[in-house]
């Protein structure tokens, strides 16, 4: 799909640069994940939320049992909605 995820670099506070499959790019600010339930409660340590990896199109964390939809990204990322966006995907 277009807005899986091809490179990402941290730029600290939360924020991760990315260029997407479409050329599109982008900088998410994910700091508001931290409050978005009990599965995201390892961000609060920045050096677990630093350390991501991409894997099939997306960010993910520790062994990959976290992560974050791609077009989640995309949207916080480039501002630019995908048909699968929600409100709940602005962070």
């Amino acid at each position: 799909m277009y807005f899986n995820v091809i490179e990402a670099e941290y730029l600290g506070e939360y924020r991760i640069r990315m260029l997407f499959e479409d050329n599109a790019s982008g900088i998410a600010d994910l700091s508001g994940y931290i409050s978005k339930g009990v599965v995201f409660k390892p961000f609060k340590e920045i050096s677990y939320f630093a350390n991501f990896k991409i894997e099939n199109g997306t960010l993910t964390w520790g062994n990959g049992e976290l992560d974050i939809a791609p077009e989640a990204l995309y949207t916080a990322a480039t501002g630019k909605p995908t048909k699968y966006s929600r409100s709940r995907l602005t962070v």
